[in-house]
């Protein structure tokens, strides 16, 4: 279960840490270890806007690349060349974006799908 830990959004990053992106990798849908929590903590919490998200078009089916937009109110930009029938392939699109975003680095994992 994800506890809200205010501590977690400024939780340092540790780009040599790829045991977490292999676990979530392994387990998008949890459990997480506490450590792997802070984390997507921080990747779904830090900053302010300009996030990457998922923009459902069916529920359960069908998911677009989004980016959330720098202020309040303006529309979410959308990838329409980066769409998933799988959730799982979804979410790793997602994580290996945010990563990057956190850390400045690229993450060279086999069955990675950055642009």
């Amino acid at each position: 279960m994800l506890v809200n830990d205010p501590e977690a959004a400024h939780w340092p990053v540790d780009p040599a840490r790829l045991d977490l992106v292999e676990e979530f990798r392994r387990k998008p849908r949890g459990p997480h270890s506490d450590e792997l929590q802070k984390l997507l903590h921080r990747m779904r919490w830090s900053g302010v806007g300009r996030r990457h998200v998922l923009v459902t078009l069916e529920p359960n089916r069908r998911w677009m690349l989004g980016r959330m937009p720098g202020r309040r109110g303006a529309p979410v930009e959308t990838y329409p060349n980066r769409v998933f029938t799988s959730l799982a392939e979804a979410e790793w699109a997602v994580f290996v974006l945010r990563w990057e975003a956190l850390t400045g680095r690229k993450l060279e994992i086999a069955g990675n799908t950055p642009e």
